[in-house]
């Protein structure tokens, strides 16, 4: 129930289902547009297939992926990702110590997208290259290069919400290959994470990417410390991976139960679950020890709600404990 902009609820249980509804899910006409304006891009972006200055397109290996993908996307929208896929036309690839170089054909030279007197495909200038070829569009307001050199960002005239287009080649020992933000190129299979994500989802009836999303809301807003988005995917993942299935789910109780999970995990090393990068818990020691006490202090408090609620049959105190942690959004309790 709303009145004068609040959510009001009488119960927990009423207020979490208000709350995610409204505040953190995407609102569903937003995700069909979106989806639409997307798949509306690809086409777009297929258009330039053997354009004399673009590649030929690898249909069948464009990949959608990252949190919108995922589903575990928590609202305003504000970027969608994609690995648009280039067909190899006789390029090859050379494993090096640090990464992966492309070897490029004449077309690549003649184009100037080369390293300087070299055959190596440069992945900024292949970036930069999609970057002048989506300027053609009418659609779309501005494209630019992404900050870490890695994707083609494109902001788009009629929706608040932007592309991150990252090109890519997939090869014969099935991983995909994109730039590194130097020049050169790295793999990834950003297919391992979907899996994931939908095998644990399902093997808890469907009930992770709530929690996924409403940690992810917390984290925005009330962390001091903000956790990187793939690496508190990673974390809350491998905390349901390693629980067996319950019969009963509240979202107010996963939640808790997560922050301890990740008041203790973030201290430590988290490894790569596509087995690339390692360690992707880049924090420093301080740092890590920021988001563990932060963690820990909402656990405390959410213990305190869930007393209230299930011990002392307190919805109203629970519900303004509940807002302690995740703010002001939070419903009101409804006298």
């Amino acid at each position: 129930m709303k009145r004068g902009g609040l959510i009001l609820a009488t119960t927990v249980d009423q207020a979490f289902i208000e709350f995610l509804k409204d505040k953190v899910n995407l609102d569903p006409n937003i995700t069909t547009k979106a989806r639409s304006s997307r798949d509306n891009l690809i086409e777009n972006i297929k258009g330039f297939s053997g354009d004399d200055d673009f590649f030929t397109t690898y249909n069948d290996r464009i990949l959608k992926f990252g949190s919108f993908a995922k589903k575990t996307k928590i609202r305003e929208l504000d970027d969608i990702d994609m690995m648009f896929c280039l067909s190899a036309d006789g390029r090859t690839y050379t494993e090096l110590t640090d990464g992966f170089e492309i070897n490029g054909v004449q077309a690549d030279k003649d184009n100037s997208l080369c390293i300087d007197d070299t055959y190596k495909l440069n992945s900024t200038k292949v970036i930069n290259r999609f970057i002048s070829k989506l300027e053609e569009l009418n659609d779309y307001k501005k494209s630019d290069m992404k900050k870490n050199h890695e994707a083609a960002t494109l902001q788009l005239k009629s929706y608040t919400w932007n592309f991150d287009i990252v090109p890519c080649f997939y090869t014969t020992s099935d991983i995909y290959l994109i730039p590194d933000g130097k020049g050169n190129w790295k793999k990834t299979d950003p297919r391992i994470d979907a899996d994931n994500v939908s095998t644990i989802n399902q093997k808890h009836k469907g009930k992770v990417l709530n929690v996924i999303r409403l940690t992810k809301y917390w984290n925005r807003y009330n962390s001091t410390v903000t956790i990187t988005s793939y690496l508190l995917e990673t974390m809350i993942l491998n905390y349901y991976n390693n629980l067996i299935e319950s019969e009963n789910y509240w979202v107010d109780l996963e939640f808790k139960n997560v922050l301890q999970y990740l008041s203790n995990e973030i201290l430590n090393d988290v490894a790569d679950p596509k087995g690339i990068q390692g360690n992707i818990n880049l924090f420093s020691i301080d740092d890590r020890l920021k988001i563990s006490k932060k963690a820990k202090d909402c656990y405390d408090k959410a213990c305190e709600a869930s007393t209230s609620e299930l011990t002392d049959k307190d919805q109203e105190s629970a519900i303004n404990k509940w807002g302690e942690i995740l703010g002001d959004e939070f419903p009101k309790y409804e006298e």
